[in-house]
């Protein structure tokens, strides 16, 4: 009768133990299917807040009992939130909504606000770090010091930066077809390869040659010097023909492709220029010297003090149907044999052909014309 009773108990026992480990399982399920949505907020009117999201519009009541917190951008861990209140609110923030499951119509429970103000506060103050950011092709790589040489600017002697990284480094890689920040996603340090293109932002040291970088941004993308085969302006392509493989490229432009052509004069003192033989003194304006005052240009006065990209920049803007057979084009591109994208492209460059520093120059240049503009974070769903 005691054995009897002893194994009911353990029977007993040991489905009071299964049945508390699936209620756990069951609790555990629950928290983390609550329901919940991220947006940003539209309206205001008494405790309700509107809420933009990516499937619509909700309309959500705020109680007096719900928790609000505000974090800052690019937190993801809510411990480090503050507490607010429901009148620190505004249109245009953006808020993680914790809903009542029991409630009858959406009622908030907790409320997670990145304030708008914060974000454009953070993005300016990145957007002056980019600005002061050092960008430029990948000398070198190592992956146990974590740093990164770069080679920056263009000319006879580019200068060599090298770039600090840790733990604490916002790692990016840009999308395959782009140069496009926002389209950048998070990826490792060994996807830094020499001959990337790469932009950093951070401190940099009293002579520029070092930086303890708290973002950096890289990609690999193509270079391609060359004849033009053919234009096909109606499809926004061409065809070009590979200086360095002899090959021909079928190049697609897009509306996001960066199209200049360089006057003859700016071509030949940017050529010169890269050469090391530019004229001292003046060195001749930005169209290459001996263009009188009273004449109009894209050049400027004074020029020759101009660093090579900022003049290049300062080259007219073109379109695809502006190009003719047999010119000598220039462009950065995205990586493929036979079948690219530009990124950057410009016509009018026979004598920087001749130039071998003249591919560093529009490498780097397609980087500085698209620094990024400074990203936003959001409201992380960790408790």
């Amino acid at each position: 009768m005691k054995g009897e009773i002893r194994m009911r108990l353990a029977q007993w026992r040991a489905a009071s133990a299964v049945l508390a480990g699936l209620l756990l399982a069951a609790v555990m399920v629950y928290a983390q299917a609550a329901p919940h949505f991220l947006g940003t907020v539209t309206a205001i009117s008494g405790n309700t807040i509107t809420v933009k999201t990516a499937q619509g519009e909700e309309k959500v009541d705020v109680p007096s009992s719900a928790q609000l917190k505000r974090i800052e951008p690019g937190q993801t861990n809510l411990n480090a939130a503050a507490a607010m209140q429901f009148s620190e609110l505004a249109v245009g923030d953006r808020v993680l909504v914790n809903l009542d499951p029991n409630a009858s119509s959406p009622q908030a429970v907790r409320v997670v606000a990145i304030k708008q103000s914060d974000v454009e506060k953070q993005r300016a103050q990145e957007q002056q770090e980019w600005a002061q950011g050092v960008g430029g092709l990948v000398k070198s790589v190592d992956p146990a010091a974590g740093t990164i040489v770069l080679s920056a600017g263009a000319g006879p002697t580019p200068k060599m930066v090298t770039i600090h990284t840790t733990q604490a480094t916002v790692l990016k890689r840009y999308a395959p077809a782009s140069v496009s920040y926002a389209m950048a996603q998070p990826a490792p340090f060994n996807t830094i390869q020499v001959g990337d293109q790469l932009m950093a932002r951070g401190e940099r040291n009293a002579d520029g040659s070092e930086m303890n970088a708290a973002e950096v941004v890289s990609g690999s993308f193509r270079n391609i010097s060359g004849t033009i085969s053919s234009v096909d302006a109606a499809n926004s392509s061409l065809v070009v023909k590979d200086l360095a493989t002899k090959k021909q490229v079928t190049i697609h432009v897009t509306p996001e492709t960066q199209m200049r052509r360089l006057p003859e004069r700016m071509a030949q003192f940017l050529a010169a220029r890269l050469k090391g033989t530019a004229p001292a003194g003046r060195g001749g304006d930005a169209n290459g010297g001996g263009r009188p005052r009273g004449e109009t240009g894209q050049g400027a006065e004074g020029g020759g003090g101009m660093d090579p990209q900022q003049l290049l920049s300062r080259a007219p803007m073109i379109h695809i149907a502006d190009l003719q057979k047999g010119e000598a084009v220039m462009l950065v591109a995205t990586q493929g044999a036979a079948d690219v994208t530009a990124i950057t492209f410009v016509a009018g460059v026979e004598p920087l052909l001749e130039a071998p520093a003249s591919q560093n120059l529009l490498a780097n240049w397609s980087m500085g014309s698209s620094a990024p503009s400074g990203d936003t974070g959001e409201p992380g769903t960790q408790p």
